[in-house]
């Protein structure tokens, strides 16, 4: 199992936010958590992937959106 975490900033959501749903769609995905933090309105998401594969094409996917910072790492 795969935990893959993705950042941005709240400029960047309002931005991409579209395109990201349409990414995240793509991929067999669970959604684990997803925060909006207090100050900055920076969103945190991390979803659970069965594939490394599905995995690191979702964290390329998700970083070539301008703001969004994504890894991914074992669970």
């Amino acid at each position: 199992m795969w935990r893959v975490t993705i950042q941005c900033s709240d400029d960047s959501w309002r931005v991409q936010g579209a395109a990201f749903k349409i990414i995240a769609d793509k991929y067999p995905a669970t959604l684990i958590s997803s925060k909006k933090m207090p100050g900055d309105d920076r969103r945190i998401m991390a979803y659970q992937l069965e594939d490394v594969s599905d995995a690191d094409a979702f964290v390329e996917e998700c970083s070539g959106l301008d703001g969004f910072v994504a890894m991914f790492e074992s669970l």
